[in-house]
């Protein structure tokens, strides 16, 4: 069997500590939750940049020393930047990219309705157009091909999949492609077990992969992946809780 590799998304971007009293702020606290999270196997963290007060950051500033902290603590992770923004300039979303040349860049390949509902209140939490149009997404791979950061093409349903094959023709792509498969964002594919199967069996070879499942189905989508051959993604980006249903106390759990 293959080696699994772990890669933890240590705070995302939207959710705070009143949701989640363990997402870190500052370099220091990132430093602390990459350290848990490389202890307790992950070999990889994806990156979103904050201010010390918790507010999100595309600054680079923010990004140079959250890394910094970081490679301090753990010196053999790797890094992984986000490039996902609504309402950003282009610039912003990969500046820190090309000034840090982290080794993985993420982007998304593809425009979406991005939102969450709650049964509960039968209402939208949130309820966003997540536009990555093609010309967005050659600037970006242009931008990380000219720093030398291999892109991780985010796909949220199986036509995003499809959507590198322009790329790969344009030479923009390189193979081994790295892709991350998510499940479980209202808007993308759903997360089921036989979605993720379907999603890994028409991938462009070669290529590695990863799961990224979002919210409580993190775990059965995990094991799926495993089962699959594939990588895993976890992290308080994606997920709170650990399986007994009890909230992470950090990004080690």
């Amino acid at each position: 069997m293959d080696d699994c590799i772990i890669t933890c998304s240590i705070s995302g971007v939207a959710a705070n500590r009143e949701q989640c009293p363990a997402i870190p702020y500052t370099p220091e606290e990132y430093a602390a939750e990459a350290k848990r999270a490389y202890e307790a196997g992950a070999s990889v963290v994806h990156i979103h940049a904050r201010y010390p007060d918790g507010s999100p950051s595309y600054r680079v500033e923010e990004y140079r020393a959250i890394t910094q902290a970081i490679l301090a603590e753990v010196p053999d992770i790797i890094i992984n930047y986000s490039t996902g923004a609504i309402g950003i300039p282009m610039e912003e979303r990969v500046h820190h990219i090309t000034a840090l040349k982290p080794e993985l860049g993420a982007l998304n390949m593809g425009s979406m309705n991005y939102a969450k509902y709650s049964p509960k209140r039968k209402a939208f939490v949130f309820d966003f157009v997540f536009a990555n149009p093609f010309s967005d997404i050659t600037f970006l791979l242009e931008q990380m091909n000219s720093a030398k950061v291999k892109p991780e093409c985010e796909c949220f349903d199986t036509g995003h999949i499809g959507n590198v094959t322009p790329l790969l023709d344009m030479g923009l792509v390189e193979t081994p492609i790295q892709f991350s498969l998510i499940l479980g964002v209202l808007g993308g594919a759903a997360p089921s077990a036989s979605n993720l199967a379907h999603m890994a069996s028409i991938l462009p070879e070669p290529h590695t992969w990863e799961v990224i499942g979002i919210s409580r189905e993190q775990w059965k989508l995990v094991s799926a992946a495993v089962a699959l051959g594939g990588n895993v993604r976890v992290g308080l980006e994606d997920n709170f809780y650990v399986p007994t249903g009890e909230m992470a106390s950090s990004n080690g759990d």
